[in-house]
């Protein structure tokens, strides 16, 4: 059994282009227009299955892990919306640039640099975002056991990723990568998308229960990202820890 999820490969690749984190026309633009659905969706559940109230800092109490953090683009939202956040990433890069950005802002985030199984810290989290980050691992499944075994008992874990259909194939890989080039060439494998059905089978056998399952999709009217039923190329999933 291997006990390391981090694929060199796909490391390298993100470190290239870390410095265009924070540029919204870079080439993290996607993720820049993805942001406003993803924040929403997780803090609308956690306000949900924690029981609290929305005010000027609604996730005030809550303790975050963001994994596969980046440059810091969802670990920023959530510590201005009141969580006490901690962000890793296997890239240095990453990291060294989440650091710089978040202490220009006056931002306090822990970040670390590190993958989940090799993270040396004893504490559990309330929340555990995993978003877009599966797609990019070398093996899904020693990732999701270690990420459940930093997760509170009740606790959240979110999970957004790419399904594997002939669909995701021509949207997420021919046409945001080759044709609108919203992507740089070769972001995603096709082979590392994870069916719903896959996943939940999965994070069923690592003490996580599915709790919620939308599709998400891109409306080129209005230029934005919608819940939606549609789950058959971009999927967000939220699982609770038993």
């Amino acid at each position: 059994m291997k006990n390391n999820t981090i694929n060199k490969e796909e490391i390298l690749k993100f470190s290239k282009m870390a410095d265009e984190w924070w540029d919204p026309e870079g080439k993290f633009k996607p993720l820049h227009n993805f942001n406003p659905v993803r924040i929403k969706y997780i803090k609308s559940s956690i306000l949900s299955n924690f029981n609290k109230r929305n005010s000027d800092l609604p996730l005030k109490g809550i303790e975050i892990l963001d994994i596969g953090c980046g440059g810091g683009l969802l670990s920023e939202p959530m510590q201005r919306l009141g969580a006490k956040v901690t962000g890793i990433d296997a890239s240095k890069k990453n990291i060294a640039i989440a650091k710089i950005h978040a202490k220009k802002n006056n931002l306090k985030i822990k970040y670390i640099n590190s993958s989940p199984e090799k993270l040396k810290i004893k504490k559990k989290f309330d929340v555990i975002l995993n978003m877009e980050i599966i797609e990019h691992v070398d093996d899904i499944d020693l990732f999701i056991k270690k990420s459940s075994e930093l997760l509170k008992k009740n606790g959240l874990m979110f999970i957004a990723t790419l399904n594997k259909t002939l669909k995701s194939y021509f949207f997420a890989i021919i046409g945001a990568e080759y044709i609108l080039r919203w992507l740089p060439m070769g972001t995603h494998d096709w082979n590392k998308f994870v069916k719903p059905l896959e996943l939940t089978k999965l994070c069923k056998t690592h003490s996580l229960k599915l709790e919620g399952l939308d599709g998400v999709k891109f409306n080129p009217i209005l230029n934005e990202w919608k819940i939606s039923r549609d789950n058959s190329v971009n999927y967000i999933t939220k699982f609770k820890k038993s």
